[in-house]
């Protein structure tokens, strides 16, 4: 979660050391492009009160069996739809743009290749986020079989059986 907040019209921010790398949908980029310098992060900050302790109890001992049942391979399926088709949105732009800009005569310019280099390691680690968030998911089901599936496949036991 987190908060952002606009500068004054007439704000002008100081150039920043270049921050962490966030993968953002394109749709976003659009959206956010000339002014994304006129935003600045808010601290965010939670309180939670006995009784919201209290009704948080009582939601989990309510769902606690559908939240341990729930994939989130499923539920963030949509999720994961998006994120691989901005991905692949990325990669053709990337495309397009390295095969028209960067070679002269299928020889790269010294400038160009580092912008190359930047938008091929920008991409690497958008799918290196998907790839890692696929796995994680795929991690939770494999603790979940064994935990509460150990033994047995389909209701019979999977112990060998061995003739005397």
């Amino acid at each position: 979660i987190g908060a952002f907040r606009t500068s004054p019209p007439n704000y002008k921010p100081p150039d920043a050391a270049p921050s962490e790398y966030q993968t953002i949908p394109l749709e976003k980029i659009e959206d956010f492009g000339v002014h994304a310098n006129q935003y600045y992060p808010l601290d965010v900050s939670f309180f939670k009160s006995s009784l919201d302790s209290h009704l948080l109890n009582l939601l989990w001992n309510k769902y606690w069996i559908s939240t341990l049942s729930s994939s989130s391979l499923v539920s963030n399926r949509e999720y994961t739809v998006k994120s691989v088709r901005d991905l692949a949105e990325k990669i053709d732009q990337a495309d397009n743009q390295l095969s028209h800009t960067s070679r002269i005569g299928g020889y790269y310019l010294p400038s160009e290749k580092k912008a190359e280099e930047s938008a091929v390691c920008k991409l690497n680690k958008d799918s290196t986020k998907i790839a890692i968030e696929q796995v994680q998911g795929l991690m939770t089901q494999i603790a979940k079989d064994a935990l509460f599936n150990k033994g047995t496949k389909g209701g019979k036991s999977n112990s060998m059986v061995t003739d005397p």
